[in-house]
């Protein structure tokens, strides 16, 4: 039995990740069930079609959220972190990667993370709108501002990201309860009015209502998949709670409130026909007014819930060797997980900004949702699979048959989105292609270079011997030179010595490597510390894809460790590199410049590892690609 401190903990994290968690799909009650009936591709309203469009609604909850992503895949952490880096990470994509089959796994999980990040510009966009059309359901007069008033709310969530997350934070979850608990009593409310809606319990309400409409309702179901849009998102952002908090979550509000207020928003069509909005319509008069006001600060949530899974993202793009370095900056002194990435947070505010105002309805860019959604659905159940088998030893056959029905229901989904390529669809995707293409050129340009410095570097026992023998000129001083390769004498180091004749009195050679665990702990950061002789000592140290590296910290820990140094008398070596385009092999031309381009305006080396600028010398070398 938990003590009762436990349980006071658990409750405050599940009612956090009612925030967090919870945002994105709590929203969708907004415009889902609005859009399976709206024109030209809706459903005329009927009893049967209302009872049919139902139970897809609560099976599709049921089968995708529950089983496939509460049951299943939140199994597959990585020292208690999800989403699609987790589950590449379980992989080892420098493992994998030697073999075909690993490369295509590779791809598709950069492609669903790309597509994540569509889903991340197109959350806010299509939240904030649906919450403020609201107002014009109560009155006429606010129709022309709609528009305004979303951007409006956009820039200041925007604007007010770089204070932090925490203090906003704070009040997510109880909002949440607030919100869950008004759609809840909403759809009480008309479900009394007509309680046969909870009829569509019955799965063979979905399948008559396929037997009835053909192919016209399996198109419907790319309407109906706006109801669990927030499914990916739930696994990315488990690192923040756990998996028991967002289960208890689930079960206990946010699944009970969306079945009820779908059900009352049902009951509300049968009642008065299509001609009203189906959520909003819910309740009447001035009432309609505060109903805005929670679904706009719900929206809000939805919205800064993946704009922080954005920048987690971004970190762990970066680490793992994805993403040119970013400036990440850490909003809090007591979690490591608050983090702001101004490159990443004006890019979603142009990109959310953009898709309003072009846009210019929730309707519209419900066109635009789903593609990007059920593609990473498709790519997460794909890496499940491989998980699965090559880490936990599953059996083909079970193995086949479990993620077998997830994919038939993922590219059912995936499938009936198509359709809308023409109308919005292509613009996820679009933007996952620019995003895919950036990661993997930045990946393979990395490769590139890697191997141009394999070539330059010095095997190291053959540059201990050398010093030994000529004895340079040593200065007062610690000098730390940063080598990927620990094996080899770094080029930053030759270039100085040739050039400068001289070395400092003490000479570390740091390496930081990135483990495939969100994760690593302060006492475990330095791997291994070997003292080379001459005054040289190798240095290498690990971080997890979801931490930032900080350098001073490195020296504190090699200090506790018996390695002094004096701050004041410590420099720091870095490189930067010349890049030179040729029409040597490994990348095509036009894949050479924007990674050239890419490397010149990624974020200085000095100030991602957290080093003081006034401390660092930096030597210039050029590298032909």
């Amino acid at each position: 039995m938990r003590s009762p401190q436990t349980r006071s903990e658990l409750t405050k994290l599940s009612v956090a990740a009612l925030g967090i968690v919870y945002g994105d799909i709590g929203t969708s009650p907004l415009y889902a069930m609005r859009e399976c009936f709206s024109q030209p591709h809706g459903m005329a309203v009927s009893r049967d079609n209302v009872l049919g469009i139902l139970s897809l609604f609560f099976w599709a909850l049921t089968l995708v959220i529950v089983v496939k992503y509460l049951s299943f895949v939140m199994r597959a952490d990585n020292a208690g972190e999800g989403g699609t880096f987790a589950l590449l990470a379980l992989l080892d994509p420098n493992t994998v990667e030697k073999k075909w089959y690993g490369v295509v796994l590779v791809l598709l999980g950069l492609f669903g993370a790309s597509l994540l990040s569509g889903e991340g510009i197109i959350t806010p966009a299509i939240s904030v709108l649906g919450a403020v059309e609201g107002l014009k359901e109560a009155t006429d007069r606010f129709e022309p501002y709609v528009v305004y008033i979303a951007v409006g709310i956009i820039v200041g969530l925007f604007l007010i990201q770089k204070r932090g997350t925490g203090g906003v934070g704070a009040i997510f979850g109880p909002a949440m309860l607030v919100w869950f608990a008004t759609i809840s009593t909403l759809g009480v409310r008309w479900i009394m009015k007509r309680p046969e809606v909870l009829e569509a319990v019955n799965p063979l309400y979905a399948v008559h209502f396929f037997q009835v409409n053909k192919f016209h309702g399996f198109l419907v179901l790319g309407s109906v998949v706006l109801c669990i849009t927030g499914g990916e998102a739930l696994y990315a952002d488990m690192g923040h709670f756990g998996k028991r908090p967002i289960r208890i979550a689930w079960y206990a509000v946010v699944f009970p409130a969306l079945c009820l207020n779908y059900a009352g928003q049902g009951a509300f069509l049968l009642e008065r026909g299509g001609d009203e909005h189906p959520f909003f319509g819910l309740i009447d008069g001035w009432l309609r007014f505060p109903l805005v006001g929670i679904a706009t600060v719900a929206a809000v949530i939805a919205s800064q819930a993946l704009i922080s899974g954005s920048f987690s993202l971004a970190r762990a793009a970066v680490q793992l060797g994805f993403f040119p370095r970013v400036s990440i900056v850490h909003t809090s002194g007591m979690s490591e997980g608050q983090i702001y990435v101004p490159e990443v947070n004006w890019g979603l505010l142009a990109a959310c900004v953009a898709l309003v105002v072009g846009f210019g309805s929730s309707s519209k860019l419900a066109a635009a949702y789903g593609i990007a959604v059920t593609g990473t659905m498709s790519i997460t159940s794909i890496l499940f699979f491989s998980v699965a088998r090559k880490r936990w030893g599953w059996g083909l056959l079970p193995a086949t048959l479990l993620v077998g029905m997830f994919l038939s229901i993922d590219l059912s989904f995936f499938s009936a989105n198509l359709h809308k390529l023409a109308s919005g669809g292509w613009v996820p995707l679009a933007i996952g292609a620019c995003v895919f293409t950036v990661m993997t050129t930045w990946r393979r340009g990395r490769q590139l270079l890697a191997q141009a410095f394999v070539a330059q570097t010095l095997p190291l026992d053959v540059f201990m011997a050398d010093i030994e023998m000529t004895k340079p000129h040593r200065v007062q001083g610690t000098a730390v030179f940063m080598t990927s390769n620990p094996k080899g004498a770094p080029p930053v180091l030759l270039h100085h010595f040739k050039h400068n004749k001289t070395l400092h009195e003490q000479v570390l050679l740091l390496s930081i490597f990135t483990e495939h665990v969100p994760e690593v702990p302060r006492k475990d950061r330095i791997v291994a510390l070997t003292d080379l002789g001459q005054g040289f000592y190798q240095v290498s140290s690990a971080y997890g894809f979801m931490q930032t590296p900080n350098v001073l910290e490195l020296m504190d820990l090699c200090a506790e460790k018996g390695l002094e140094t004096r701050k004041t008398d410590t420099s720091f070596f870095l490189g930067r590199e010349t890049l030179l385009i040729t029409d040597k092999r490994g990348m095509v031309r036009w894949r050479k410049m924007l990674f050239a381009f890419m490397s010149r305006n990624a974020r200085p080396a000095n100030l991602f590892f957290r080093i003081p600028p006034n401390r660092v010398v930096e030597l210039g070398t050029q590298i032909e690609l």
